[in-house]
């Protein structure tokens, strides 16, 4: 083997373990979801401006999020029993600002999606992270966990780690 070959593995095999290494707070075995099962969403029609504010008001270096939901939705609900698991809780208060917006049966607050770049079309949750100036961070991912009935709680709560500004 090449000298050149050994040093361009190591720096390779350097590299993988800096990115795997990353620091990523763990959720506690003890942490379950409990049941019931939230009910995050009241059917109210949030007006545009007011989505447009939540997402550019100063939160003294918190970020915003948006969630579309509904409560007849399992996946909607086991996101927020994750979202509610104490670690994850405790670290989302630090860090993020949630709205949580009501799609009801697709009837109601379905303008906003489209408001925040998000095509017109069923299936949620959706979720909207936001950094700097009200920039959307992930919107080619916003929905994510439309499957969060089969996402691990760990997962989930990485999702919203990997969009959290340093």
């Amino acid at each position: 083997m090449s000298k050149l070959y050994k040093i361009i593995t190591f720096l390779f095999i350097l590299g993988i373990n800096s990115i795997s290494t990353m620091e990523v707070t763990q959720i506690p075995g003890n942490e379950i979801l409990k049941k019931p099962l939230p009910l995050p969403y009241e059917r109210i029609e949030v007006e545009q401006q007011v989505l447009l504010d939540f997402i550019t008001a100063s939160k003294k270096g918190r970020q915003s999020i948006v969630i579309f939901g509904a409560n007849w939705c399992p996946d909607c609900r086991i996101l927020e029993g994750t979202l509610k698991l104490p670690t994850v809780s405790r670290y989302l208060r630090e860090n993020f600002e949630i709205l949580h917006v009501d799609l009801g049966k697709y009837d109601i607050n379905m303008n906003l999606l489209e408001v925040l770049g998000i095509p017109r079309q069923e299936g949620v949750p959706r979720i909207v992270i936001f950094g700097e100036n009200g920039i959307a961070l992930n919107l080619d991912s916003t929905d994510k966990m439309r499957t969060a009935r089969d996402t691990k709680q760990q997962d989930i709560f990485n999702y919203f780690q990997k969009y959290k500004l340093d």
